[in-house]
């Protein structure tokens, strides 16, 4: 008889089984930064991110003490997998060491290395509500506009439609404030603001172009604040400074604006400069600049209440109704008397060509109408409000008239035109529109600190809602006081000519016109400061997430990080706007820009929570999404109201890069009709998905539910699908799959009418999804291919739903058990989560409602987060909506559960969920006896179970060797599938020859079965199995102690052993660990994140 000599293989690679669990997949596992002493040392790091490993296995030769420093008798059921399924406490503690340091998107730590960020020690975040959000909002929304341009929008447009103006504007502002609060608080927002935000909630494409809109913006606004920092220096500062000046009186505006050319470019030069040098120095000075915003508008309101008893002297000279530029003659009259004698006075001489009062040549207008002085700030008492309630719109070049003077209306010469105050732009509600919005924007001012607070969640929306209150009240009370207390020529008159080229807004500020013009002025610089700053490092993010190509470039900057190319640009383009030279041309555009950003924030928070991805959970409540779509809708109308072609430009500009993102690449391909271009947009989403695994804020359950079918193929355990549709709720991808046992081309109509009953009962259950029966020669080969091959592209399922195999006690037959065991290691190898309702015939119908009750999640090791994100996802259904959460989690010895309870708060208050949390000390006794003899009958039961498979087993093996001596090195391949599976393995030796004799040895020693049935009585309990025992037995003690009421109780399933020897004690160990309880979920985790606290 030929020999043969069997080699071992030796495996150089890392356990097949570590790498079943996932340890390339995700590693939870501590570098060192953290975690509780003990708890993270099973491994260390050698500094590059590569992981040593030390041994964790029981057969280790290491003493006991240290093996007692990695596991617990109370988590013997876990020890295997501990090393990358880290316990909770460890978990929590890192977890909690992390959140309390500056936030930063992970996108953006990439950059830095890892040696930089070792030796930077993380400044704890500090702000409040106050000093991060609340001011630096009120900074950024009081402007320009205020001081140089509202007295003329009251003006134009009157009390009640300049009312109506701050209300569209702020109401706008308020309802985007909503929805950004829900974004902003729907986990750990980075710095990044709006484009960080949108990006994140509604893609790459939405968020490059909101991203840019909003750069555009914020680059625009730096002109504008520009513009007018250099309107107030030359009109109100420093009048002799300007360059160019008009040939006569009568020409337009034209020297005018080029000397706002060629100071702003100036004046943004220097700002580019100051900016460049150091950040550090605009962040100081913020505070003074937000100070003469505040004095300011305290001076306004001081010298309005002393209008009422002592009106400020500023005296207007009206020619008829028309009102004359003040400082053009010195003395309000056609005449004066010097001396004795009455003389022409200026404005006489202005008017008439001759000195001569007798002979002159006068102007028509001038010759039949009275010279009037009225008072230019009546005071609040007076009662000019009713005269300035409606408004006044003018054409260019119109003279501003007060009605209520008499007149004779004769045509005056042109050549006296500039002695009047004229408008020099056609105003109407529209325009005033766009130019007041900008005074509105500045809301995401607090987002953008997200990083810097000590509570964002809580801080965001109250800073900022406060922040716009506060505004829009100064705005009202501004609006009020303006029509209350200033005449409506004044209020008209844009520059100030009447009252002597005073700024209008200083007339009526006390102690003094200096406050409000120096105030005013540095304001403006500081706000175009921070724009110049802020813009930048918004294109500089944009850049770094690599959406649009072309901008790459400006990604890059100075070694300490400073985006020097994206100044650049930034100082370009708002070069741009300052050779407009027009601040009322300026704000517009950059109204529309804000407007398409706002636009986009209420899209993300409609879409979100009309979507209900699992995700959404924000901290702030008071949002909905009617409310965003009211957002939206008047932001979308208030472009178009402003201005219709900025309007069409700006979502021209939006469309385009939208476009450039998403088909960047990308072909394009028409299908035939309505279904052809629903399968073109069914491949490409499929194609979209096949990118990659998605992220974690987008996991949700893909459920592959494994159904068995009775005799006559109908479902045996419809209570299943029951549960997979009460999880999904209509969400997600749902696939039903069977296997029939038996070949393929025999029974294939079975395998049509087993799909027809199960799309019945999916209909029945209201799952929606999909439906596949594959027949196999062996079941577990068929739950094989469905676990491999279910879904399509990025279309697959990520989650096993299994039953339990009931009565596997019962049964003499080990294929049940075995191919459930065989399962979890295929859903292992596969990282596919898995979860195995028990007793799925007491699990609720649809038809069901539970008033009350808690759904208890017992958090022993961390799983990914499976156990946090199923309850949420069963509570969005009807049937579990009133049950409330619970989440324990198990304390050793040496944790401090008073700490782990304050973690675990946090962390549930970080994934914004709500549920009450317990931490359970189990305490380190001795074993029971119980636990002892419970052991003790398992072992016996499992040998002699195998020793009754063995001799079954053996005589079908002596059959074999008398009908065929010669083919030994075929037995292998003979067996059916239950002798594959109970032929007991031999130990392991380095070389083994197979003779003769040595076959008949190993026959002889396999007939002495009632021998080895004796040796039962003293067979002696394994110690590992013992303390396994143990773990099952004190959990479920404790589980049963405290759920034993709860609706449904999730628990951790413990992965099976290594070795397949012991696979019908991990049976039991699962029944011990579940007895008592009514409804179980065994859950397993995929070996990787499913739940996130970012945004």
């Amino acid at each position: 008889m030929p020999h043969f000599t069997v080699v071992p293989v030796q495996d150089n690679s890392p356990s097949n089984y570590d790498s079943l669990e996932g340890i390339n997949w995700v590693d939870y596992r501590d570098t060192g930064q953290g975690g509780y002493p003990g708890h993270g040392d099973t491994v260390s790091s050698d500094g590059h991110g590569n992981h040593k490993e030390d041994s964790p296995f029981l057969s280790s030769s290491d003493s006991a003490s240290k093996r007692n420093d990695y596991y617990d008798k109370n988590l013997a059921l876990f020890e295997e997998e501990l090393d990358i399924r880290p316990k909770v406490s460890s978990l929590l503690s890192r977890l909690v060491n992390y959140t309390n340091v500056t936030q930063g998107a992970k996108e953006h730590e990439e950059a830095e290395s890892a040696d930089a960020s070792r030796r930077q020690v993380p400044k704890s975040p500090n702000m409040g509500t106050l000093m991060g959000v609340y001011l630096p909002c009120l900074q950024n929304i009081f402007g320009v506009i205020l001081f140089l341009r509202l007295t003329w929008i009251v003006g134009t447009a009157g009390v009640v439609q300049s009312f109506l103006i701050v209300l569209m504007c702020c109401s706008c502002t308020m309802l985007t404030a909503i929805s950004m609060s829900a974004i902003a608080t729907n986990g750990v927002v980075p710095a990044g603001g709006a484009y960080f935000m949108i990006s994140r909630s509604l893609g790459p494409e939405f968020g490059g172009a909101v991203g840019l809109c909003f750069y555009l913006g914020t680059t625009f606004a730096a002109a504008m604040y520009i513009l007018g920092a250099i309107e107030i220096f030359l009109k109100y500062l420093i009048p002799q400074a300007a360059i160019f000046h008009p040939a006569d009186i009568h020409a337009g505006s034209g020297a005018m604006l080029n000397n706002m050319r060629v100071y702003g470019t100036i004046c943004l030069s220097l700002m580019a400069v100051v900016v460049f040098v150091g950040v550090k120095y605009v962040n100081k000075f913020a505070s003074l600049f937000l100070a003469c915003v505040i004095i300011s508008i305290v001076s306004i309101y001081a010298g309005a209440i002393k209008s009422i008893f002592h009106p400020p002297e500023f005296p207007i000279c009206m020619l008829g109704n028309r009102t004359l530029v003040r400082d053009l003659f010195d003395v309000c009259g056609k005449t004066v008397i010097v001396g004795n004698d009455t003389v022409p006075s200026q404005l006489w001489k202005n008017f008439c060509s001759s000195e001569n009062s007798s002979s002159a040549h006068c102007d028509e207008y001038f010759l039949h109408n009275n010279v009037t002085e009225i008072q230019g700030i009546p005071g609040l008492a007076s009662g000019i409000i009713r005269e300035n309630m409606w408004g006044d719109y003018m054409e260019k070049g119109q003279i501003l008239e007060k009605a209520s003077l008499s007149s004779v209306d004769v045509h005056g010469s042109m050549e006296t035109f500039g002695f009047y105050v004229s408008a020099d732009i056609a105003t109407s509600f529209t325009l005033l529109v766009g130019i007041f919005f900008p005074s509105a924007t500045g809301i995401m001012a607090g987002s953008n600190r997200s990083g810097d607070l000590r509570d964002a969640q809580k801080s965001i929306p109250i800073g900022t809602i406060l922040a716009i209150t506060t505004t829009s009240l100064v705005y009202f009370s501004s609006v009020l006081l303006f029509g209350a207390c200033i005449e409506g020529v004044v209020l008209r008159d844009k520059f100030g000519d009447a009252v002597s080229k005073n700024l209008v807004v200083g007339t009526l500020s006390w102690p003094s016109p200096w406050v409000i013009v120096i105030g005013s002025f540095f304001s403006t610089v500081g706000a175009g400061l921070q724009s110049l700053t802020g813009a930048p490092r918004l294109l500089q993010a944009i850049a770094k997430d690599n959406i649009i190509p072309f901008l790459r470039v400006f990604g890059h900057g100075k070694a300490n990080g400073e985006p020097t190319w994206a100044l650049l640009l930034t100082g370009l383009i708002a070069e741009l706007g300052i050779l407009i030279a027009s601040l009322d041309m300026v704000a517009p555009i950059l109204s529309m820009f804000f407007l398409m950003c706002y636009l986009f924030v209420n899209l993300a928070c409609a879409v979100q929570t009309l979507l209900r991805t699992p995700n959404w959970r924000p901290r702030f409540r008071y949002y909905h999404w009617a409310l965003s779509f009211l957002g939206m809708s008047m932001c979308l109308a208030l472009m178009f109201i402003s201005s219709w072609y900025y309007a069409i430009v700006a979502m021209g500009i939006a469309g385009m890069i939208y476009k450039y993102i998403e088909y960047q690449g990308a072909e394009k391909e028409w299908g035939d009709g309505i279904r052809g271009l629903s399968l073109s947009a069914a491949r490409y989403a499929l194609l979209r998905l096949e990118a990659g695994p998605p992220h974690t804020k987008n996991w949700r359950p893909q459920l592959l539910v494994l159904l068995k079918l009775d005799e006559d193929l109908h479902v045996k355990y419809p209570r299943m699908l029951t549960f997979a549709s009460q999880l999904k709720a209509g969400k997600g991808l749902t696939i039903v799959g069977s296997v029939i046992q038996g070949n393929f081309l025999e029974c294939y109509g079975e395998t049509q009418a087993s799909e027809q009953a199960i799309k019945n009962m999916m209909e029945i259950e209201r799952v929606k999804g999909f439906c596949q029966v594959v027949v196999a020669s062996k079941v577990r080969e068929g739950i094989a291919h469905l676990i491999q091959s279910c879904g399509l592209g990025g279309m697959k399922h990520n989650t096993v739903v299994m039953g339990w195999p009931y009565g596997w006690r019962q049964s003499e037959d080990p294929r049940a058990w075995k191919t459930f065991i065989n399962t979890v290691r295929c859903t292992t190898a596969a990282h596919l989560a898995l979860m195995v309702p028990k007793n799925v015939s007491f699990y609720p119908s649809n038809h069901e409602r539970f008033s009350d009750g808690y759904i208890d999640v017992w958090w022993i090791v961390h799983d990914g987060g499976m156990l946090m994100l199923l309850p949420f996802l069963l509570k969005q259904h009807k049937v579990w909506r009133k049950c409330k959460m619970r989440i324990f989690t198990v304390a050793q010895m040496d944790d401090n559960s008073i700490q782990m309870k304050k973690d675990l708060a946090t962390f549930l208050y970080q994934l914004r969920l709500e549920a009450e949390v317990e931490v359970v000390e189990m305490h380190d006794s001795d074993i029971s006896a119980y636990t002892y003899e419970r052991t003790l009958m398992m072992e016996q039961r499992s040998q002699m179970l195998k020793q009754m498979r063995l001799s079954s087993a053996e005589r079908d093996r002596e059959a074999q060797l008398v009908k065929d001596r010669h083919s030994l090195i075929r037995m292998g391949s003979l067996y059916s599938d239950e002798e594959e599976e109970t032929i007991e393995v031999l130990p392991e030796k380095n070389q083994m020859t197979w003779t003769n004799e040595k076959i008949e040895a190993e026959r002889r020693n396999r007939s002495n079965a009632p021998e080895n049935f004796r040796e039962l009585i003293s067979i002696k309990p394994d110690q590992s199995n013992v303390r396994r025992m143990h773990t099952a037995v004190k959990l479920n003690e404790v589980i049963v102690n405290r759920s034993h009421d709860a609706r449904l109780v999730l628990l951790n399933m413990p992965g099976p052993p290594r070795n397949p020897e012991g696979d019908e004690n991990y049976m039991e160990f699962l029944e011990v660990l579940t007895e008592g309880l009514e409804r179980v979920l065994l859950v397993r985790g995929g070996g990787r994140e499913v739940i996130t606290i970012y945004s």
